[in-house]
């Protein structure tokens, strides 16, 4: 039912709305297109929350040429007063003539509210254009919003043969250039990163986005250190940023003259009930997170955390970047820890996969939650 030119324009607006990935929280991420006869005329995407959504933006540039033309739009336009005002009024004065919609919203207190005002109002709607790249867009708002929980990303760098370091714990670098780059845009687009103790007692990493579009959007950084054994002197404990370090222990497992001289670091202390192996409890972290108004969260940890994460069936998404080597040995570390499926058929299988190649890398990325039960 839809025509090259509403394909075309619909992946205008995902992309567009991509651009505000990890800078709308609390809100969703949507981008925007106002187009008539096979030219763009106005474009848009949210850029943050408490600002202009992507409809008015895309008006705007569009100025009077927007009267009689097509909307396109990601996710369906707002028909109540929050921050700013109702996105369906902006479309109305502009005199819009249709307006064709990636995804309804989800939550159901307003679903479907936007389009029915529209349509009342003598508009053209249509709903579900690139449908589920739409949903795949707003995935940690709909989560968030209908769970309390962050959405997870998992992302892992490894060998042909699965292994993240050597069996003497050598690890830079396994994959190139572009994969780091594609890996580091991950977290530009979090809100929070996530690693285990040993990553900071291997790496003394930084968890930030140096390189991120706008100054100061780091992540929240994130550690899961079950004794709270992290030498507070570590870089993660002294970066000037705008997002805190948080590392969370188990209760019991640490003394207060631990904590006092984390916290005397500026950093964060949480703790959390032990799970039945006595370390920091996966889905009691996801609470916290969801509750200090994480909407997503990547994991980077190293097998210990990852095979954690799956084992609680708590990871959203995967990304899975290759290099073209196979580093073997039996001590080598491998991508995946934790428990594991007990047979094939109960292993964690990927949905809708994507391959991207990068150089001589490869990313092999799928979804392990099923979106669309959001809206079911």
């Amino acid at each position: 039912m839809w025509s090259g030119d509403d394909i075309k324009y619909m992946h205008r607006a995902l992309r567009l709305g991509e651009k505000g990935l990890g800078y709308t929280t609390p809100n969703p991420a949507v981008g925007a297109v106002v187009a008539r006869q096979g030219m763009i005329l106005g474009e848009g995407w949210h850029q943050k929350a408490g600002t202009p959504h992507a409809e008015v933006h895309a008006l705007k540039a569009a100025g009077d040429a927007a009267k009689g033309a097509d909307l396109y739009v990601t996710l369906e336009p707002c028909n109540h007063t929050g921050r700013t005002p109702p996105c369906t009024h902006a479309i109305l004065q502009a005199g819009i003539r249709r307006v064709v919609i990636g995804t309804l919203d989800p939550n159901p207190k307003v679903v479907g509210g936007g389009a029915g005002f529209l349509r009342e109002r003598g508009l053209e709607v249509e709903i579900g254009c690139l449908r589920d790249e739409c949903r795949l867009l707003i995935a940690p708002f709909t989560k968030h919003m209908l769970t309390g929980l962050p959405w997870v990303r998992s992302k892992v760098a490894c060998s042909l043969d699965g292994r993240i370091a050597t069996r003497t714990g050598h690890s830079k670098w396994i994959t190139n250039q572009q994969a780091r780059s594609s890996g580091h845009r991950l977290r530009e687009i979090s809100d929070a990163i996530l690693v285990g103790k040993e990553t900071i007692v291997a790496d003394d990493p930084q968890l930030t986005c140096r390189k991120g579009k706008k100054a100061g959007k780091d992540p929240i950084r994130v550690v899961l250190d079950s004794g709270l054994s992290v030498d507070p002197s570590s870089r993660i404990c002294h970066i000037q940023s705008s997002a805190p370090t948080v590392i969370i222990g188990v209760k019991g497992k640490s003394t207060d003259k631990h904590r006092q001289a984390l916290e005397a670091s500026g950093t964060k202390v949480w703790f959390t009930p032990p799970d039945e192996q006595g370390r920091v409890d996966i889905r009691n972290v996801l609470r916290m997170l969801g509750d200090f108004g994480v909407h997503s969260l990547l994991v980077e940890g190293g097998a210990a955390v990852h095979g954690a994460f799956l084992d609680q069936a708590s990871v959203d998404e995967a990304f899975f970047y290759y290099a073209p080597m196979v580093i073997g040995g039996k001590g080598a570390r491998p991508a995946i820890g934790g428990s594991g499926a007990i047979d094939v058929g109960r292993a964690t299988r990927l949905l809708r996969v994507q391959h991207r190649k990068l150089g001589d890398n490869w990313l092999v990325r799928g979804l392990v939650t099923n979106i669309d039960s959001f809206w079911s």
